[in-house]
């Protein structure tokens, strides 16, 4: 159980750094990789983008976090 719950725990962490990577920063810095979203969907579809990515990241890093504790929990048993 513990290897099936660190598998999916590295699958996690690997899409929660890829959205990371994704999003656009303040100063637009690793986010701008693909091109402006906003000048290629349009202004408002940038803008739900970012936020689909933003719920995404939080949705993500909550399951990452329960993940950890959940095989804490079970390997120091």
């Amino acid at each position: 159980m513990p290897i099936a719950i660190a598998i999916i725990d590295v699958i996690v962490c690997i899409a929660l750094v890829g959205l990371v990577i994704l999003q656009e920063g303040n100063s637009r810095g690793l986010g701008s990789i693909g091109g402006s979203a906003e000048t290629f969907f349009g202004q408002h579809r940038g803008r739900a983008m970012d936020q689909t990515l933003k719920r995404l990241t939080t949705i993500l890093a909550v399951v990452f976090v329960v993940l950890n504790i959940a095989l804490y929990a079970l390997t120091s048993i």
